[in-house]
């Protein structure tokens, strides 16, 4: 996929909430629940991108991934503990979501110090993983402690983009 599938995206997401907003045809807009909602979206952007390599195409990463989001989100235990300025998060779970873990704090943390100005360190632990995140002020730090982890792995605007890359075959990371 080129910069059109990013443009596509945007058009996309404008002409969606353009719809919600002017929701007056009495149909529903709703694809359902969010994980069915979210490949519905990439599916439509797929189909409406003249330029998508079907042969590269697969929904099933973008579902496993979406599963993934869902177990860090609603099956995890996180323990926090605060060090000067640092913040260590260690997230755990059961077997199968330890593994959900692993995938999403390891891979997220490098794109979350991208999208901030503070140091993420990520590390697998037994049950999952831990994420030090490092800030420079105490304004910054009090920052962290509001968001927490939940908050933490939202940073950044790069889901959507991340999911179009994942469903058309191509490495997020």
């Amino acid at each position: 996929m080129k910069l059109g599938l990013f443009s596509a995206a945007l058009m996309f997401a404008a002409s969606n909430a353009m719809a919600q907003h002017a929701h007056t045809s009495g149909s529903p807009n709703e694809a359902g629940q969010s994980q069915f909602a979210a490949i519905s979206e990439i599916v439509t952007l797929l189909r409406d991108d003249t330029d998508t390599d079907w042969t590269q195409v697969d929904i099933k990463a973008l579902r496993d991934h979406l599963v993934d989001m869902d177990n860090v989100t609603t099956k995890v235990l996180v323990e926090r503990r605060v060090d000067g300025l640092g913040v260590t998060f260690k997230v755990t779970g059961d077997e199968v979501v330890a593994e959900s873990i692993r995938r999403m704090v390891l891979a997220h943390s490098p794109m979350l110090q991208r999208s901030s100005d503070w140091t993420f360190i990520a590390e697998e632990v037994g049950g999952g993983a831990s994420m030090l995140v490092q800030t420079a002020s105490e304004e910054e730090l009090n920052q962290v402690l509001g968001l927490g982890f939940f908050g933490l792995m939202t940073v950044g605007a790069h889901h959507q983009q991340h999911h179009l890359m994942i469903a058309a075959g191509q490495s997020p990371h």
